[in-house]
């Protein structure tokens, strides 16, 4: 007698084998457990609130927005713009306007928004920004002054966006 594997293409369901009167029917082993949970997907996305809002012409304040993961040519780019090597500190506004990919009900969201923004906002921001490209943490490694010991302190507050 020929076998073939079970859902081998062509091959056809084996038959039901009927039990003899009084014989136990075997019991089916049980299923095998998944080899292992599938690997979280890198999460390159994060949903935002800013405290105050940013204000369009219009007089609409945005507030919900999403940033992404920063790229080493996000880093890279604005070191190039003219406004950064007159005035360093802007760094910050053209970094933000590449990886905030949207605001509120705003088309496009760029530098120009950015540099529009409130000040606390923009601190909120740039702190979030720190947040999430450092792996969710700025915690930094000191030693106590009284007693010497080591331990870690939390640089951008205890939640995202909080200083």
């Amino acid at each position: 007698m020929r076998r073939t594997a079970a859902g081998a293409p062509g091959a056809a369901a084996p038959a039901p084998q009927t039990a003899a009167a009084g014989a136990e029917t075997p019991t089916p082993p049980p299923a095998a457990a998944p080899a292992d949970p599938a690997p979280r997907a890198l999460r390159t996305e994060f949903p935002f609130q800013l405290p105050r809002g940013y204000v369009d012409d219009a007089g609409t304040v945005h507030k919900d927005g999403v940033m992404r993961l920063s790229t080493a040519r996000d880093e890279l780019v604005p070191l190039r713009d003219v406004r950064v090597q007159e005035n360093p500190a802007y760094l910050s506004v053209v970094l933000l306007g590449r990886v905030i990919t949207s605001l509120g009900t705003l088309p496009m969201v760029h530098d120009g928004i950015v540099e529009n923004m409130f000040a606390s906002d923009l601190a909120f921001l740039q702190d979030f920004y720190r947040q999430i490209n450092a792996e969710g943490h700025t915690r930094a490694a000191v030693d106590c002054p009284h007693c010497s010991e080591p331990f870690e302190v939390e640089l951008g507050g205890s939640r995202l966006g909080e200083s």
